[in-house]
């Protein structure tokens, strides 16, 4: 995966402009940015559906859409979510150019409450450790039927916003309750990031 020079230009544009710049860095942790790599191969490895509807939950300062909009998959749109209203302008100037190109929106919303306005064939959560069990299993009823779902979480405890780790691959793999069609987990210092890809059930 090559990132377009375009894309790192928004990219310094976003962290030099942000209100909060360790926070905007934080989205560049060399953690975050395996996980996501990680994530995005595992895709191109396996069969896609080429200029899919994408929506990620957790969706943050949108540098996974970014290097998802960067890789060899081809994804037609991407809407990214947050609960945090600051994430969506981040969001915006880091896909400045696919939001120009109308490929990238970015929203503010609770990821339980979001309303679906296409039917994604993708919808990826990589923060199922920042929500509880119960908002996770109310977001999860409703995803359309028949979208594919990508989860991640992780064993990193330590930190008090995570508030649903799962000690194991096969903890989570439970938690999830879907359709199981690939599981995986990528050791990190600090700890081990899960990952599981299914449907409903």
């Amino acid at each position: 995966m090559k990132i377009d020079i375009q894309d790192i230009k928004f990219w310094m544009d976003a962290i030099r402009n942000s209100e909060d710049r360790d926070r905007t860095l934080e989205s560049f942790w060399d953690g975050q940015l395996k996980s996501k790599t990680w994530l995005i191969e595992t895709l191109e490895k396996s069969n896609h559906v080429a200029n899919a509807e994408v929506v990620i939950f957790g969706g943050w300062n949108g540098v996974l859409a970014n290097m998802l909009f960067n890789s060899s998959i081809g994804f037609k749109h991407i809407t990214s979510v947050d609960i945090d209203p600051v994430c969506e302008t981040v969001a915006l100037t880091i896909n400045k150019r696919q939001e120009i190109e109308g490929r990238f929106i970015a929203v503010t919303s609770d990821m339980c409450d979001y309303e679906y306005t296409n039917k994604p064939y993708f919808v990826i959560n990589t923060s199922c450790e920042h929500i509880s069990q119960q908002q996770y299993n109310k977001w999860l009823s409703n995803v359309p039927e028949g979208s594919k779902i990508i989860l991640q979480s992780n064993n990193y405890f330590d930190l008090e916003e995570h508030v649903n780790c799962s000690a194991s691959l096969e903890e989570f793999a439970r938690k999830s309750k879907l359709k199981v069609l690939h599981s995986a987990e990528l050791e990190l210092p600090k700890y081990k990031r899960f990952m599981v890809i299914g449907k409903k059930k």
